[in-house]
């Protein structure tokens, strides 16, 4: 099955453990999508954005959706002259959800994306295959296409305001040392990241992610020893059984009184 199918399938799955089909009627404008064009960066780079906007009180998820749900799955095969895709995701907001801790956004999503050309010289012409979930007390799989040309252009003031709500890097946050130590467990690892770091506010709230996109992490028991922060997440693979991690592709994200910081790649 494609990733588009899978991430459909995980998400209706989902929502049927959660309480089944919808009670009430959806509103007729649950969601528009729409990719803004941008604008050419520095870099030769293309700034673009993928714009979500949600029927009132309605939520979608963060890349790394928390206890249930599925993150976003983006196929841009169908594009021409594009090399690559890389996402520059705004802080996500925490959320109760059936129960559950979720992260995402409310009423609207301004992801930045950006686009990098094969030729430089020649507009992209950016097509991709979307699945996600939209959730209130209930979860919708949804599915959907945008598309467009990707040339010209001039700053955009709301992707402006959405790469500024990203994390902060842990580094420049004031971040001295982070150290995450192993071990194995039945059907994977136990991962102890522990961040030499100020403090975000009486909560702090730790996402761990893996980096494979085939690893399930469960949601991290985080707490504050002095001026370190400790946070301990169970990773299983498929194969349900420990295996060797590659320290440099997890990512630590902390949340907290309204800010955000980001560290990728830990050691031993």
């Amino acid at each position: 099955m494609d990733p588009i199918r899978l991430s459909l399938a995980a998400l209706a799955a989902m929502t049927a453990l959660a309480g089944g089909a919808p009670a009430q009627s959806l509103p007729e404008d649950l969601y528009r999508a729409e990719l803004l064009p941008g604008w050419q960066t520095s870099h030769g780079t293309r700034m673009a954005a993928l714009r979500l906007s949600l029927a009132q009180g309605w939520k979608t998820y963060w890349r790394a959706p928390g206890e249930a749900g599925i993150p976003p799955v983006f196929d841009w095969s169908g594009s021409e002259n594009l090399a690559s895709v890389s996402y520059h995701w705004p802080a996500p907001e925490v959320f109760e959800v059936s129960g559950y801790r979720i992260f995402g956004f409310h009423d609207e999503l301004i992801l930045p994306i950006e686009f990098t050309a094969r030729d430089p010289g020649k507009p992209i012409q950016a097509k991709a295959e979307v699945a996600l979930g939209i959730c209130e007390e209930i979860c919708v799989p949804v599915e959907f296409d945008v598309s467009g040309e990707l040339s010209g252009g001039k700053p955009d003031e709301r992707i402006g305001r959405a790469l500024a709500a990203g994390p902060r890097d842990a580094r420049e946050a004031g971040l001295t040392a982070i150290r995450c130590a192993v071990e194995p467990i039945r059907d994977g690892l136990r991962l102890t990241a522990t961040l030499t770091m100020p403090s975000l506010g009486k909560t702090e709230i730790a996402v761990i992610e893996a980096g494979a996109g085939d690893i399930w992490v469960s949601p991290a028991d985080t707490h504050r020893e002095g001026d370190r922060l400790v946070s301990v997440a169970d990773l299983v693979p498929p194969a349900a059984k420990p295996f060797a991690l590659d320290r440099s592709s997890v990512v630590v994200t902390v949340l907290g009184s309204g800010r955000a910081v980001q560290q990728a790649g830990c050691t031993g």
